[in-house]
Formats: C-alpha cells, sequence, structure tokens
C-alpha cells in the first residue's frame, strides 16, 4: 500500500492511472468492495465546509484519487509523492474500456433524463461488448429509492457509476453501500454529459497546462463562484504546511 498523502484531511492514495485502473478492475473480478472519489481541490474543499462529507472521505471511502493538478500539487507541496492526476473521467472510461474487455457488467445512475442512456450507447459504440446492465437518470424523490436500489441490485451490474454531482453522489453511495451489491461504487460528477456529447471536454493542451479549471470557467461563467475555492485551497494547503513546521 502506497504512503496515504493526507491534504486538509483528506486522504488521498497517490496511484497513477494505470495503477488504479489495474487495481479496480482486478478487485472488481475478484468481487472486492470499492468505493471510490477522485477528490480535486473544489472537493477537498467542500470538506472543509461539511464536517458530515469530510468525516465520509476520511472514513467511509475505500480509496480517494487525486484528480486535478491542485491535488498533485498540495500532495508534493506537503511532502509526499504524488506522480500524477487520476481524472474522474478519463478514469472512468479506462474502467469503462475494461468492463467490455472483462465482460463486466455496468451500470449508469445520474444525469438528466436520457443522458445515461445516451452515453451508454456511445460506450457500446467506443468498445463493443460493453455491457450496461441499467441506466436510471439522478432526479428521484426519497421514496423512489428502494426502487432504485432493487434495479440496480437486480440488474448484475459489477461497477456502479454515480453522476449526481459532488457532494450528493458520495453521500448517497456512503448511505446504501451496505444495500447495494456492485462491487465498485464510484461518482463521476458530470461525465456522462461529457460521454454523451452535450459537455465538452478541456483540450488536451489546456489540460497538460493543468488550464482544465479555465476552460470549465469559459464555458460556465456560472462556476465562478465555486472556482473561489481554488485560491482558498491554496492559502489552506500553505497554512497547514506552515503548521507542520
Amino acid at each position: 500500500m502506497k504512503e496515504i498523502a493526507t491534504i486538509l484531511g483528506v486522504p488521498v492514495v497517490p496511484y497513477t492511472m494505470d495503477e488504479a485502473v489495474a487495481k479496480l478492475t482486478q478487485d472488481t473480478l475478484q468481487r472486492k468492495r470499492n468505493f471510490v472519489v477522485t477528490a480535486n481541490a473544489e472537493i477537498i474543499m467542500m470538506a472543509q465546509d461539511d464536517k458530515e462529507y469530510k468525516t465520509l472521505l476520511a472514513e467511509t471511502a475505500d480509496l480517494i484519487l487525486p484528480d486535478g493538478a491542485g491535488t498533485v500539487w498540495a500532495g508534493n507541496y506537503l511532502g509526499y509523492t504524488v506522480p500524477e492526476r487520476v481524472a474522474g473521467y478519463d478514469l472512468y472510461l479506462r474502467l469503462l474500456e475494461e468492463a467490455a474487455r472483462n465482460k463486466i457488467p455496468v451500470y449508469f445512475f445520474g444525469g438528466k433524463p436520457g443522458i445515461a442512456e445516451e452515453a451508454a450507447a456511445e460506450g457500446k459504440r467506443r468498445w463493443p461488448g460493453l455491457h450496461v446492465a441499467g441506466c436510471r437518470n439522478g432526479y428521484f424523490s426519497a421514496e423512489e429509492e428502494p426502487e432504485i436500489i432493487e434495479d440496480i441490485n437486480r440488474s448484475g451490474a459489477a461497477m456502479l457509476f454515480a453522476a449526481l454531482g459532488a457532494p450528493k453522489q458520495e453521500k448517497w453511495l456512503a448511505q446504501y453501500r451496505d444495500r447495494l451489491k456492485p462491487s465498485l461504487l464510484m461518482g463521476i460528477g458530470g461525465s456522462f454529459d461529457v460521454l454523451a456529447g452535450k459537455m465538452q471536454r478541456a483540450p488536451k493542451w489546456m489540460q497538460d497546462a493543468k488550464l482544465e479549471w479555465l476552460f470549465r470557467l469559459m464555458k460556465q461563467p456560472s462556476r465562478f463562484g465555486r472556482m473561489l475555492a481554488l485560491p482558498k485551497f491554496v492559502f489552506a494547503v500553505r497554512d497547514e504546511k506552515s503548521k507542520k513546521k
């Protein structure tokens, strides 16, 4: 097991993308449970203001991965070795590829009505043989949750991807993890929208230049308030390091 990089109280495991894909694929094939969170700076800052969420990340999640340049920077700045970012969307695609190769059934849960089905269709186009065991949109009442859980379990899915947005998706998975049968439980934010072609991903040069946050802001100016978490994150990490000296 790699040394955990504790960033503002959030325990991040510094796997590379290849290591994360290999572990999660093999664990799923062996029916080992994994509740996975890909933590960027925004998620880590959400945890500072939401004690329930922070406890979930620290005590309930099985594997927290470094999603985002900010998380990678913070881990290395605090003295850990964090080799690269494991972006949630890219991990999701890699796992779909492995699911198709290994005949692992998957379930798409979340997004606006019809989006999960469109993402599933695109997944099947990209990876022939991908078995999408079921789809369900993210609009539901508390009264419908038992039915959703039953549908997921009845589908036979071994990987459950929940696109409900953070922190809702992690809280939902944590609340029902003992009742859900899939081995892999993972929140993936807006990934269905991207796979379905409804939302554009930053060009690779912007991803490589660690400017994906700027691309998102350009495409969705309404995210400006959420982006204020980034400078707060930098100051909080620097403050944490100064306390360790």
